[in-house]
């Protein structure tokens, strides 16, 4: 598997970027498309609901993973 790779990002204005392994970025994007929320809307909410604890990648890692546990039914949505 090769290294993550930098994305840049929009988040309330501001450009930044996250470092994600592509299989997390392809996820990522295709549950935005699913919502028909723009990657940004969807990676700004992330941002605003994470700890301080936590950086956006791993927060956007978590959620990618939770989505699929949710679809899979090893986890209740919310």
């Amino acid at each position: 598997m090769k290294r993550p790779e930098k994305h840049s990002l929009t988040l309330s204005g501001h450009r930044t970027s996250v470092s994600l392994e592509e299989p997390f970025w392809r996820a990522f994007r295709e549950i935005a498309a699913e919502r028909s929320q723009p990657i940004n809307a969807l990676a700004a909410e992330i941002d605003r609901d994470r700890g301080l604890d936590m950086g956006l990648a791993s927060a956007i890692r978590l959620f990618v993973l939770q989505e699929y546990r949710q679809r899979l039914g090893l986890e209740k949505p919310g």
